[in-house]
C-alpha cells in the first residue's frame, strides 16, 4: 500500500489527518493500486482540478476517453450487477457533465438558493427545539439519531412532501444506497443498495402520482412543474433528483453536525467564544466544515491526456481528490490543525468547486447554523460520553454512528 495509505485501517478511520500530513510532505500525488486512482493531497492541486474542465464527473460523453477506461474501474463506477443503482445514481445531475448537467441543474437550483434556504429556517428551528425539549427530561441525548439526523431529514422530507411516518424509511434507504460509492462496499451491501434504489423508486413513483393529482407547495410539486424554455424533468429524472436530494442533503449534513460537536467538545474555548460572540456563526460553520469535513474524498475522470506538474494522467483514468487533506494544508491555511471559528479567509473545498459546486450548499449552511445556534441558545455546555466512538468505515464519508452526550441546559 502506497506511503502507508490504508483508509480502512482502524487508526486511519479514527484519525486520518497524520497520514494526510505525511502524504502532503512525501507523496502529494500518488497512485494507489487497490483503488486504481491517482490521489491528490494538496489544496493547490485539489482546488484547481475541481474547476478544470479536463476532469469530469462522467466519462461517457467523451467516447475516445471512455474506450480507454480500465474495465475494472468502469465496472466499479457503473456496476453492471446493480443496474437500477447505476441508472438512478450515475444519471442524476451530480454525476453528469454539460449539457445534461446544466439542463437539470437549471431546473432545480432555484429551490436551493440562499433565499429559499433561509425560508426553511423556522421549520428547522422548530424541529431542533422539539428535540432538545425531549432531551431536557433526562439531560442526555444520542446526538446523531436524536438531533443531527432529524433536522435535515425533516427539512428534506417536508420539501419532498414525504409524510412523517415514512421518514425513517428514507434514512434506511439512504444509508444503504451510499455504501456503493465506497471501495469497501461488500456484495451484500451492494445488493441491499440495489434493493434500496428499487424500493425508493417505487415509493417516489407513487408520491409523484399523488402530487400530480394534488399539487402542493413543496419542492417535489415545483420540480414536477419546473420548466425552462419548454423543458421539463422526466419521471426518471424526478426520481433520481429526489434520491440525490436525500443522499447529498442528508448524509453529509448529519455527519457535519456530529463532527462539529466532537470538534467543539475538544475545543471548549471555541464553544465559549461562539457563545459570547454570535456574530461569528457564518465563519464558525465554514470552519467546522473545514476542520473535519464530512465528505473526505471525491473522484474525477480524466477526459484527455494531461501532464499535471510532471505526473502523466491518461485519458480514461480516474483521480481521487482528498478533501480532508486539502482542508488541512498548511500552504493554504494558517495553523490548519487548530480550530479557529473566526478563520478568515477560509478557502475550504468541502462543497467541491467549478460547475459541480454543491447545489445545496446554501441549504446545508442554513441547516448547520440552525443546529448549532439552537444548541448555543439552549445549552451552557455539553459533554460527550467517554465511550469508544464507532466511525463509519469509509474514505468518502467521515462521521460517527452514535454520539451520546450529557447536556447542561441554560
Amino acid at each position: 500500500m502506497s506511503v502507508g495509505f490504508d483508509p480502512y485501517h482502524p487508526e486511519f478511520i479514527s484519525d486520518p489527518y497524520p497520514v494526510y500530513a505525511s502524504l502532503r510532505t512525501h507523496r502529494p500525488i500518488f497512485y494507489d493500486e487497490h483503488w486504481n486512482l491517482t490521489f491528490f493531497a494538496l489544496h493547490q492541486d485539489v482546488e484547481p482540478i475541481l474547476r478544470d474542465r479536463r476532469f469530469g464527473r462522467d466519462i461517457r460523453h467523451v467516447p475516445d476517453a471512455a474506450r480507454q477506461v480500465d474495465p475494472q474501474v468502469y465496472d466499479r463506477i457503473y456496476p453492471p450487477q446493480y443496474p437500477m443503482w447505476t441508472r438512478m445514481i450515475r444519471d442524476s445531475f451530480i454525476d453528469l457533465e454539460p449539457p445534461r448537467h446544466t439542463r437539470i441543474r437549471r431546473l432545480v437550483q432555484w429551490a436551493f438558493s440562499r433565499r429559499a434556504s433561509q425560508s426553511y429556517r423556522r421549520r428547522m428551528e422548530t424541529e431542533a427545539h422539539r428535540r432538545l425539549d425531549v432531551a431536557r427530561e433526562t439531560g442526555q441525548m444520542e446526538a446523531i439519531s436524536e438531533y443531527a439526523t432529524p433536522i435535515p431529514l425533516v427539512m428534506i422530507a417536508e420539501l419532498m412532501g414525504v409524510p412523517a411516518a415514512d421518514q425513517p424509511q428514507l434514512v434506511e434507504w439512504s444509508h444503504r444506497i451510499v455504501r456503493v460509492f465506497d471501495e469497501g462496499c461488500t456484495p451484500e451491501e451492494g445488493e441491499a443498495a440495489e434493493q434500496g434504489i428499487v424500493d425508493f423508486s417505487d415509493y417516489m413513483r407513487e408520491l409523484i402520482a399523488s402530487h400530480r393529482r394534488r399539487a402542493s407547495d413543496d419542492l417535489l410539486s415545483h420540480l414536477i412543474g419546473a420548466s425552462h424554455q419548454g423543458d421539463v424533468l422526466s419521471e426518471e429524472e424526478l426520481i433520481s433528483t429526489a434520491i440525490l436530494v436525500l443522499n447529498a442533503g442528508h448524509e453529509a449534513t448529519v455527519q457535519a453536525i456530529g463532527n462539529g460537536l466532537m470538534a467543539l467538545s475538544a475545543h471548549p474555548d471555541q464553544w465559549r467564544r461562539w457563545q459570547s460572540d454570535r456574530s461569528i456563526t457564518a465563519t464558525a460553520v465554514e470552519e467546522l466544515l473545514r476542520y473535519d469535513t464530512p465528505l473526505q474524498m471525491f473522484e474525477r475522470w480524466v477526459t484527455e491526456d494531461i501532464d499535471w506538474k510532471g505526473t502523466r494522467l491518461r485519458a480514461g483514468s480516474k483521480i481521487g481528490l482528498l478533501f480532508g487533506s486539502a482542508n488541512r494544508d498548511p500552504q493554504s491555511f494558517d495553523c490548519p490543525d487548530s480550530l479557529d471559528l473566526g478563520r478568515v479567509p477560509n478557502p475550504h473545498v468541502s462543497f467541491g468547486g467549478g460547475v459541480h459546486f454543491c447545489v445545496g450548499a446554501a441549504l446545508a449552511r442554513e441547516e448547520l447554523k440552525v443546529a448549532f445556534e439552537v444548541l448555543l441558545d439552549r445549552l451552557r455546555w455539553f459533554e460527550l460520553h467517554d465511550t469508544p466512538r464507532q466511525r463509519i468505515p469509509s474514505l468518502i464519508f467521515r462521521g460517527v454512528q452514535q454520539l451520546p452526550m450529557n447536556l447542561e441546559f441554560a
